[in-house]
């Protein structure tokens, strides 16, 4: 992938957003160990621990979508793709990035709705009290990313396709 342009802006973005999971992940891990500690040796776990892991991990898993879509790390059934011609498969491959742009465009809008309803309505988590909205600004902010990755690999599908068969590249 080119290091210029949008694709490599989008490769940046996406990299950034998958890192930034990483460090999440990790202080998440980090939390579970010292609560985890606490509750066996003293008794005394970290108060609402289980909350910080949920909307934690959520928050993981959106940052790392648009790295994954890029890097064709989701999940492609080929059981009636192994004899297809590449034109077909590469055809077949944009038309899924295309719907999967779609429902990541659709919930990133969603998650704006949540995100409305969150900061309206003062919702907060049981125990520690955490207001819920700071966790989907990262859904937003990821399924919008997602939404551009999905179209920019549903387009290098459709060239790459075209490609395969042209004869007059073959020459």
């Amino acid at each position: 992938m080119s290091d210029a342009g949008p694709a490599g802006f989008l490769s940046r973005a996406a990299s950034l957003f998958a890192i930034a999971g990483g460090l999440v992940l990790c202080v998440l891990a980090g939390v579970t160990v010292v609560s985890v500690t606490g509750r066996a040796l003293f008794s005394t776990p970290i108060p609402g621990d289980f909350e910080l892991v949920a909307v934690g991990t959520a928050v993981v898993a959106f940052l790392c979508l648009p790295y994954c879509q890029l890097q064709r790390g989701n999940i492609r059934i080929e059981l009636f793709m192994g004899h297809a011609s590449p034109r077909i498969t590469g055809v077949l491959d944009a038309i899924g990035g295309l719907l999967s742009a779609a429902l990541a465009a659709l919930f990133a809008g969603r998650m704006l709705f949540g995100f409305i309803d969150a900061w309206r309505d003062h919702d907060v988590t049981i125990i520690l009290g955490l207001p819920l909205w700071w966790a989907y600004p990262f859904g937003i902010s990821s399924f919008a990313l997602l939404t551009a990755c999905c179209l920019q690999t549903a387009g290098r599908d459709v060239q790459q396709a075209f490609r395969a068969t042209d004869p007059t590249r073959a020459r």
